[in-house]
Parts: C-alpha cells; sequence; structure tokens
C-alpha cells in the first residue's frame, strides 16, 4: 500500500511532508549546521572520490572532519560504511548526524548532497560554506523527468552556498555560477584560462599525475576523471586558505577509493577494475581513461547491467557505449528493485553493436548474457588472460543488491576475490 501511495501522490505534494520533516528536525536538533562550516559535494559522477579528497585534505591540514557520503560516514576518528544505498541522509538522520559532529568538535563537514536530497528540502537549514559542482549528465529522469529540471534541482546547492567550486568543462557552468554569490572558482583539463588547470597529464593503471598552479600532483587511483575531482577539491583547498603542499600530500595519501577505479590484485595478470559508473558520461570517462592503457593485442571484457526503477531511456545508451569499445560485453543483472531484471537487460541489449549481436543467444565470443551476476564475473574472470582489462561496474562499493524489497548481501569484490580463489583451486 505504502508502495502504491507513493506512486499516486504527485511529488511537489511528498515535497511539503518533506520541507516540514526538514523544519522539525532542525528545530529538535538545534540547527548543528550553524555551528560547522558545511562542504556541499553535488553533480552526476564524481561526488564520492571528490569528497574523499577534500576530506583528507582537510585532515592534513590539522581539521577535524565529518564525512557522509555514498559509501561511508565519518566523525572524526569514528568511521563506518553507509549500507543505506543513499547518497543523502534524511532530514532527521542528517540533522542528527550534524549534530554529532558538532558535540564531537569537528569543523568541517563534507556532504555528498544529492539532487533528490535537494528537490525533497531534506538539507533545508544547512548553510554551505561551499559548494561543488563536478558536473552534470544524463541520470535520474525517472524522478526529474527533464534534464532542466534535473539541472534547476542542483543548481540550489548554489542559492545555499557562500562559494562555489565549478568544473568549467561540463555543459553551460556559468548557470550553477549565482549572481549574489562571490565569482564561483572555475576548474579544467581542458581550458587553460580556468582558475584552476591541469596540465602535463599522465596516465597509467596505478595512478595520474598533474600540475597545477605550478604544483606536481601524484593520485594513487588511476582515470582521467579523478583528475577533474582531484582539481575540485583542490579548488576547496584555494577557498579556505589551505596551502597547495599541503594539499598535494593529502592527494598522495589517498591510496584507492572503495568501488571508485578499484584495482583488484590477481594472479591471472589482467587489470581488473572495480567501478561504479551506471550512467552514459560515466562509461564515456571509464572508456577515455582505459582505452589509452590498452595493449595492443589484448582484450577490454565489461560486465554491467543496470539498476531497476530508474531512468530507462539511458539503458540502451550504456550499451552502445560499452559494446563500441569493450572487446567482450557480458549483460547481466544489478539492482532490479521491483521491475523485472530481465527487461532491463533487453532494454540494455538495444544499445549493444549489431557486430555483437551476431549470436542472439548470448553465447557468442563477443557478447554474453548472463543472468546471474556471480556467474557473468566468473566468466569475465574465466575468459581474461595477461593483460587483459577486467571491467565490472555498477555495484562499486555497494554492500547490498535491491531485489523487489528484499536487500541481499552482496559485495562485489569479494564476489571477484571468491572467484579468482575458484580459477586458482581449478588449474
Amino acid at each position: 500500500m505504502k508502495r502504491f501511495l507513493s506512486k499516486i501522490i504527485p511529488q511537489a505534494l511528498k515535497n511539503i511532508y518533506h520541507l516540514a520533516q526538514a523544519i522539525v528536525a532542525c528545530l529538535c536538533f538545534g540547527f548543528p549546521g550553524k555551528k560547522l562550516r558545511v562542504i556541499g559535494v553535488t553533480g552526476t559522477n564524481g561526488k564520492t572520490t571528490t569528497t574523499q579528497f577534500i576530506a583528507r585534505i582537510l585532515e592534513r591540514a590539522g581539521k577535524k572532519v565529518a564525512v557522509a557520503s555514498t559509501i561511508n560516514f565519518q566523525i572524526g576518528e569514528k568511521k563506518w560504511v553507509n549500507a543505506s544505498k543513499f547518497t543523502t541522509l534524511s532530514s532527521w538522520q542528517l540533522q542528527r548526524f550534524l549534530r554529532e559532529a558538532a558535540e564531537a568538535g569537528c569543523e568541517y563537514v563534507v556532504l555528498e548532497t544529492s539532487s533528490h536530497a535537494l528537490d525533497q528540502h531534506r538539507v533545508w537549514g544547512v548553510h554551505y560554506a561551499v559548494g561543488v559542482m563536478t558536473n552534470v549528465t544524463r541520470e535520474h529522469l525517472d524522478y526529474h523527468k527533464t534534464m532542466e529540471g534535473y539541472r534547476r534541482a542542483k543548481r540550489t546547492l548554489f542559492l545555499r552556498a557562500k562559494r562555489a567550486v565549478i568544473n568549467l568543462d561540463m555543459e553551460d557552468p556559468d548557470y550553477f555560477q549565482i549572481a549574489s554569490q562571490q565569482p564561483a572558482l572555475f576548474y579544467s583539463t581542458k581550458d587553460p584560462q580556468a582558475a584552476l588547470f591541469a596540465e602535463k597529464i599522465e596516465l597509467d593503471f596505478d595512478g595520474t599525475s598533474f600540475v597545477a598552479d605550478g604544483t606536481q600532483f601524484r593520485l594513487n587511483i588511476p582515470g582521467l576523471f579523478n583528475i577533474e575531482n582531484a582539481l575540485a577539491a583542490l579548488g576547496v583547498a584555494r577557498l579556505l586558505d589551505i596551502d597547495f603542499l599541503v594539499a598535494q600530500k593529502a592527494l598522495a595519501s589517498v591510496t584507492g577509493v572503495p568501488g571508485r577505479m578499484e584495482l583488484v590484485p590477481n594472479a591471472i595478470g589482467a587489470d581488473i577494475i572495480i567501478d561504479y559508473a551506471v550512467t552514459p558520461d560515466a562509461f564515456e570517462k571509464l572508456y577515455a581513461s582505459i582505452l589509452p592503457l590498452k595493449i595492443p593485442g589484448t582484450r577490454i571484457i565489461h560486465v554491467f547491467g543496470a539498476c531497476g526503477e530508474r531512468d530507462r531511456g539511458k539503458r540502451p545508451l550504456l550499451g552502445e557505449i560499452a559494446s563500441g569499445s569493450a572487446d567482450t560485453v557480458i549483460l547481466t543483472n544489478e539492482d532490479p528493485y521491483y521491475e523485472d531484471p530481465e527487461q532491463i537487460i533487453d532494454d540494455i541489449e538495444r544499445g549493444v553493436t549489431k557486430k555483437k549481436l551476431a549470436r542472439p543467444s548470448g553465447g557468442g565470443k563477443d557478447y554474453f548474457r548472463i543472468f546471474d551476476r556471480r556467474a557473468a564475473i566468473r566468466k569475465a574472470l574465466s575468459l581474461a588472460e595477461r593483460g587483459d582489462i577486467v571491467l565490472i561496474t555498477g555495484k562499486g562499493a555497494e554492500e547490498t543488491m535491491a531485489a523487489g524489497a528484499l536487500r541481499l548481501p552482496w559485495n562485489e569484490r569479494q564476489v571477484i576475490e571468491e572467484e579468482l580463489a575458484g580459477l586458482d583451486a581449478q588449474q
């Protein structure tokens, strides 16, 4: 009944309820955000990694920090996993978290802030010292209906923020520069006129390096897009008057972000990568980072699916991008929620190139359709040889898989490691 009512009640009406909840939560917890300097990070892709980068820079600068992100929570030294499958907490949970952070003596909170949370007033009463925009590309159109609506929801963060750090390389970045603010700090990997520009970029599977403002930076996380995330964090550092040499050491200390371009060691000699990529833009950026590193004669094997009850229009786009760049595509189940999981795979399959669909049974050497995600991963690993790249995307560091009302235990890395052990035992 609750699910039925949720579908028939207009979102605008539900948002009135959400606003009332947020106001009451702020009153009950005493507006704890006023005692903290909150840095909000929003965007379609890169929010979680950027959030982690900012937190490490603040810690290296001697600040006591709290973090609320898609993958984890932190209050000072206390850290725990976000198992909720939500990027931003409910208004009650958020205000409780902020009060605990304030009582623990935290000065800064780095808050990953979703478009849903902004639209639903979950962050009402939170005053952002800095707002960060990583990018806006197609996502969540099941909720926002149009890209204009999606961008408008994201923009509300910058109506609340005193300062802004914005990716100049995204579409229409000036839209997020609010007239009443101080001028935004723009960063770029393409435009030398940006306030922060990355040059002398070098990429490899062990990480990336670049120069910004005459300072050499090294990231121990691969991917060109992670340079963008690092620039966003450096933009925050500049606005907070944190020395770039401090930021340099902080970024170099990050050895990885769970589920984000995460490399899994193995005896096969392949590069096995877990990534949360779930949007067409994320797929394109992933391949833009990986294709230049591909060794001639080796293959890219990509395992992925799509989330149920979300933007259906992006599914064939995912199939098209992956099949256009990967040598082997394996479509599989992801979080179906209440949607038919086979239909989700059908939707993705419509974008898979005809060459890979030459064997529609899903049993060709270039294309496989394996519903069971563990079996799909097993197949990818069994095909992989030394030098190959195995991409396993969509789940990242999540701890569960959503099927109807069930939340089934699922840890992508653990499954990969178990399947690798099984392959070793067979040899």
